[in-house]
């Protein structure tokens, strides 16, 4: 960690900080969220979604899971709010999120130096990719992407965007999309897993959801068929409950 800067806080019983830490050479940013007292927490990294401005980390999202009791990182990824490099969705940008999972489980808040890891749409691959290479204590990801040659074929939005970033399209650098794709390597994640999924979700669709769970047999699900990629606030903190429960194992 390399600045911590007092952020103003959504939560009073939330203490939220701007951080910049380094990765791979880079100077990157995110936000630190922690229960205001001087307890010991395990640790929680929340991986965002989306590209650049789009599915930025939100104060109130990060501070929901700090109240539940985590020291909850959650990285801008490189090249956002004033960060170094340029993000390229999965690819090289994933050194953002395992120096994030070192920077937690070295932090002096951070019980046992256990730390779980969280992903939400497109940060479901940054996790997975984090769990593969890291010991994470849990994994969640919630509308999570897996497969990163689907997201361009059901993502027409998305194409000109992941053309431009990745290099092509997935015909023209298959490799690239391998490589963003984790389902071959999950069975070398050893923590407990949960997927979280909307069945109705456009964005991003629940077979991303179905083809990691054939992947992770034993992995616990949470299928809602009536909603989307966004869940309505009263249920989304119902979820969140239920998540840092089976987190901690309670």
């Amino acid at each position: 960690m390399i600045e911590c800067t007092p952020y103003p806080s959504p939560n009073p019983n939330v203490r939220l900080f701007s951080v910049v830490y380094e990765s791979a050479g880079l100077r990157v940013k995110g936000f630190l969220a922690e229960p205001a007292d001087d307890g010991l927490y395990e640790g929680f990294l929340y991986l965002r979604g989306g590209i650049k401005g789009v599915g930025m980390v939100r104060p109130a999202r990060i501070a929901e899971f700090a109240a539940e009791g985590f020291i909850v990182f959650a990285p801008f990824y490189r090249g956002n709010r004033g960060g170094e490099g340029n993000e390229d969705f999965a690819g090289e940008d994933r050194e953002d999120a395992f120096s994030a999972f070192d920077l937690l489980r070295d932090y002096p808040r951070v019980k046992n130096n256990r730390v779980h890891v969280f992903g939400f749409s497109r940060g479901g691959v940054m996790a997975l990719l984090t769990a593969i290479h890291k010991p994470a204590a849990s994994l969640v990801t919630w509308g999570g992407v897996s497969d990163m040659v689907l997201t361009y074929e059901e993502r027409k939005d998305m194409r000109r965007m992941m053309k431009r970033v990745i290099g092509g399209s997935p015909s023209k650098v298959p490799e690239q999309y391998k490589w963003r794709t984790p389902l071959e390597d999950v069975h070398k994640i050893t923590s407990p897993v949960l997927i979280i999924h909307g069945r109705l979700d456009d964005n991003v669709s629940a077979e991303h959801a179905y083809r990691l769970e054939k992947k992770l047999p034993k992995a616990d699900t949470m299928y809602f068929d009536e909603y989307d990629h966004y869940i309505p606030p009263d249920v989304n903190r119902q979820i969140v409950r239920k998540v840092a429960v089976w987190m901690k194992g309670e």
